[in-house]
């Protein structure tokens, strides 16, 4: 290999005895020798099986070959790099290194087309912390762990240990895992201050259990790689948002109060919206996820997938939407990229095929449990066309002013798409092109900015798309993995990766196999959501089993007391929420975002500074009077008591509502914060 040495303004390669190593910023970053070389290659099978969303994946992996043998070439501005198996083979693979946008990037050139598994390493060390891969709900520090990145159900406890998941993987085949998520991502950020990103919508697993390297492991060879590093994090968040793009503001409206989830029809959102009034909640919107008609399963309430107003279950509510408006109460509906085959939008889907289709060229039919759905087949453009002309019709024409977007992540995996593509391929895709059908449909109608649709599936594109993120389905209980507790490091991690707009159901969704929310659980999810940028209840699965908003009148009070907080402190949150549109820096932050030489900072993910000035940290177990907080080194003061604090750990009261919370005593919204004080 012939001596060569590169500097860029971002990156320096240099020769080895036996290979290269490159460095970011001054950083090692990549490194190859014939000893520990930098890329694997091989070839596998797998066998993927769904089950109402739920992927058991299995993998016989074939081969697996060290590509030991680099040759590079220097090529004008960037080397080309070709990796092969032995001294005087043909390279399996070809890919350029290069100075991109400020960026280093690996460029695949060629690759030998019987690859179809991809092992790359990138240099770390033992005190190295990593973050992102999407939103992840039970680890925000990833170090230890490897997760395996495809959007698919959640699942319900996700923890093998708990007796809720035993019963749902034995009943439902729906237990979950640690890793399992609606919205995975290539993209991961080191607390080195640079972030990874592969180009690929495969299936991946990022491996960060060795002390020495990441191993990333992909079901494809990807087009590329790309490095990106700052001297901040807040400098690095805004670097990955100029590259995936940044989600709009909120409408104004949003801050108006809650968005109340009520089901049941005309009357019953009247009767329950107006005892709230009358208790004092201040009330933005009512989410309706019914509005187009229900049915019952075993699972519990669910939905007429036909996306249009149903006048039967919803009499007079072109009506009443207005009379809602009139008093600054939006109304919200429902809509997922699926139609029911009882309804008249699957005929006309099928009549046009523009439903994607099985292997026998019929529509192909998904379970989603006890009830079947055609697959609209966003491959094809008419059939793009005339989604997005249901929603410019059926929702915002009729006057919704905003909608849950659900689902995504169910595309199975033998669907005949019209484009010719693989389904395994576009399978992790599918969320982002949903997100993009919402997105134009909302901007076709001149809505971007007063309408708001929220989504839980994901993957790298989804950061413009998506004017707001939600937790998806947590179980209605006290569990780390799935409870209260799981939605903070959601929040942090989908914020490190450019989605810093998330909420979640206050009080959770799941109660299955004993689960029944009670009434302590939605308060302390009450207090917590009042401090994310929009708060939103949800009645569950089961409502009747689950303790509701308006189940007692202490409930309502204490609901009226948390967002009369949410709206005064709206000021604020509109400055975060503008911050996040210009410059993608998430709503709820990781303390490292401030603290970057507390060490302690990266440890934790179970609170979170709401912006540069809050820091909250949600009480997410029962029956607890005090609470233990970790304040790093600064002058904060305590929300409720004015008590000032320095830093470290310390023991605070959080008698139901009064959440653990502090603000900074040079915070340019001390008054603000003083007066909420006293609410």
């Amino acid at each position: 290999m012939s001596i060569f040495a590169k500097t860029t303004n971002t990156f320096a390669l240099k020769s080895l005895a036996d290979g290269f190593e490159i460095a970011l910023n001054g950083m090692p970053i990549l490194r190859h020798t014939m000893d520990q070389p930098m890329v694997f290659v091989g070839i596998g099978a797998e066998t993927i099986n769904m089950h109402r969303g739920n992927f058991d994946i299995q993998d016989y992996l074939i081969e697996r070959v060290a590509l030991r043998y680099a040759k590079i070439d220097e090529n004008g501005d960037s080397y080309v790099v070709r990796l092969s198996k032995y001294a005087e083979s043909e390279p399996s693979i070809v890919f350029s290194i290069k100075e991109e946008n400020k960026r280093l990037k690996l460029e695949l050139i060629q690759s030998d087309e019987t690859i179809n598994r991809f092992w790359f390493r990138v240099t770390a060390d033992q005190n190295e912390k990593v973050y992102g891969c999407g939103e992840q709900l039970s680890y925000f520090n990833l170090r230890g762990k490897h997760f395996p990145l495809w959007t698919s159900e959640p699942g319900v406890g996700r923890n093998k240990k708990t007796y809720v998941t035993w019963q749902a993987d034995v009943n439902d085949h729906a237990g979950g895992d640690y890793y399992t998520t609606n919205f995975p991502l290539p993209t991961y950020v080191s607390s080195k201050k640079y972030y990874c990103h592969v180009d690929t919508t495969a299936y991946a697993d990022f491996d960060f259990r060795n002390d020495e390297f990441h191993e990333l492991q992909v079901w494809d060879v990807p087009q590329s790689i790309v490095f990106e590093a700052a001297d901040s994090f807040l400098e690095l968040v805004e670097k990955i948002t100029e590259r995936f793009g940044r989600q709009p503001e909120l409408p104004e409206w949003t801050y108006n109060g809650i968005w109340l989830g009520i089901q049941g029809g005309t009357d019953v959102v009247e009767e329950k919206l107006q005892r709230a009034l009358d208790k004092g909640v201040k009330v933005g919107g009512v989410w309706c996820q019914d509005w187009q008609g229900k049915r019952i399963t075993s699972f519990g309430k669910r939905l007429m997938w036909n996306w249009k107003w149903n006048p039967e279950e919803y009499p007079n509510l072109d009506q009443k939407m207005k009379e809602w408006k009139e008093k600054g109460i939006r109304f919200l509906g429902y809509i997922n990229p699926y139609v029911a085959i009882e309804g008249d939008l699957y005929k006309t889907a099928s009549e046009k095929g523009y439903l994607a289709l099985n292997k026998q060229g019929e529509d192909y039919l998904v379970d989603f449990g006890e009830f079947y759905c055609g697959v609209v087949d966003f491959t094809n453009p008419e059939a793009c066309k005339w989604y997005k002309s249901v929603i410019k019709n059926n929702l915002i024409d009729f006057g919704l002013d905003g909608w849950m977007a659900d689902f995504g992540e169910y595309l199975p995996t033998d669907v005949v798409l019209k484009s010719g593509a693989s389904a395994k391929i576009m399978h992790n895709a599918w969320p982002v092109l949903w997100a993009k059908m919402n997105y134009e449909a909302v901007r076709e109608a001149g809505k971007l900015g007063e309408v708001v649709y929220f989504m839980r599936a994901g993957f790298t594109g989804t950061q413009k798309y998506c004017t707001l993120l939600w937790a998806g389905d947590q179980s209605v209980d006290w569990s780390l993995d799935d409870g209260l507790a799981s939605v903070i490091p959601a929040a942090l991690s989908s914020g490190i990766i450019g989605c810093g707009l998330h909420h979640s159901d206050i009080g959770g969704y799941t109660s299955l196999h004993g689960n029944k929310r009670t009434k302590e659980l939605f308060m302390r999810w009450a207090e917590m959501s009042t401090f994310t940028p929009v708060m939103r209840t949800h009645e569950g699965n089961r409502p009747y089993d689950c303790f509701q908003f308006d189940s007692d009148d202490e409930t309502l009070e204490h609901l009226a007391r948390m967002t009369n907080i949410y709206v005064a402190l709206a000021p604020y949150t509109k400055h975060l929420v503008k911050i996040n549109a210009e410059k993608g820096i998430p709503v709820q932050r990781p303390l490292f975002m401030h603290y970057e030489n507390d060490e302690e900072a990266y440890k934790l993910q179970y609170q979170y500074l709401y912006g540069r000035d809050l820091l909250v940290a949600p009480v997410h177990q029962e029956s607890q009077q005090t609470w233990n907080v970790y304040l790093p080194e600064d002058q904060w003061i305590h929300l409720w008591t004015g008590q000032k604090y320095k830093g470290g750990y310390s023991e605070v009261d959080v008698p139901l509502g009064y959440p653990a919370v502090f603000y900074r005593e040079d915070s340019d919204f001390v008054e603000l914060f003083r007066e909420i004080s006293n609410l």
